[in-house]
């Protein structure tokens, strides 16, 4: 991958690259070891994300015949957690979705912390305690058949998180990515979303911190399928696009996407 260094250029200021390449002399040990990395007192995650914020992101498989009556179970959780005035000010709700592509009965939302971890700990510590939360929290449990949650960062090169107005779908492109290849994965994206900027589809990157680890998670806006058909032709036709594919294709051990359709009471529309 010697060749990531002529994109070098590309890459935004904010955004370290590190090597993942072999010296040459140290060519036939890849084959046995792993890949040397730059030595460094900074962990992976504070060099592929600037920002003081966490997100969680909850996924769940409601019962098919108790859509509404779960949507109307999240959507009142939602306004207790805006009602507390200590959490009002850290935690917002970013997103809320139904799947209508993908896996059928699923719901995910999209939270985020300004704070990071200590504003998780300290607003488990206030939702525990309070009797309404609980009270939908088991009501929840009893329309649900699964329930999910990842803590994620955002890609420090990814454009900042912007809500939408109605109407569009959305897309979230969810990767299992071979350990030790985070790193290599960022440095292609960090070149590859200059190709994906055009039509204004980015809406949010992460990477799992707790939950499933060396998942990725892209999420693109569009205002329905046939603008996502035009805007990924285009990419193609992008010089550069399918290169950066083909460095990113190998990193995968799992994807899959999904077709997203905002709740009524989602802040992204």
């Amino acid at each position: 991958m010697a060749s990531n260094f002529r994109y070098l250029k590309n890459l935004p200021k904010n955004f370290r690259y590190i090597s993942t390449t072999p010296a040459k002399n140290d060519a036939w040990l890849s084959k046995i070891f792993v890949r040397k990395i730059e030595p460094t007192k900074e962990s992976h995650s504070r060099m592929l994300s600037d920002k003081e914020i966490v997100y969680s992101l909850q996924t769940h498989l409601f019962r098919a015949d108790s859509k509404q009556a779960y949507l109307n179970n999240v959507k009142n959780t939602v306004e207790l957690i805006k009602s507390q005035e200590p959490l009002s000010q850290a935690v917002e709700l970013v997103g809320s979705w139904t799947v209508n592509v993908g896996d059928q009965d699923q719901a995910l939302h999209l939270w985020s912390f300004k704070g990071g971890f200590e504003k998780i700990d300290s607003a488990n510590e206030i939702l525990s305690s309070n009797e309404d939360y609980t009270k939908l929290w088991d009501e929840q449990g009893k329309l649900v058949r699964s329930r999910h949650l990842q803590y994620l960062l955002a890609f420090s090169y990814w454009p900042q998180i912007k809500l939408r107005k109605p109407k569009n779908i959305y897309e979230i492109r969810s990767y299992a990515l071979k350990p030790g290849t985070m790193i290599e994965w960022g440095n292609n994206w960090a070149r590859a979303i200059n190709h994906r900027q055009n039509n204004d589809e980015a809406f949010a990157g992460f990477f799992s911190q707790i939950g499933r680890l060396y998942n990725v998670h892209h999420i693109w806006c569009y205002e329905d399928l046939q603008a996502r058909r035009e805007t990924r032709e285009s990419a193609w036709r992008s010089p550069g696009w399918d290169e950066c594919v083909a460095y990113t294709v190998p990193l995968i051990r799992e994807m899959h996407c999904r077709i997203l359709v905002p709740t009524d009471f989602s802040p992204t529309q």
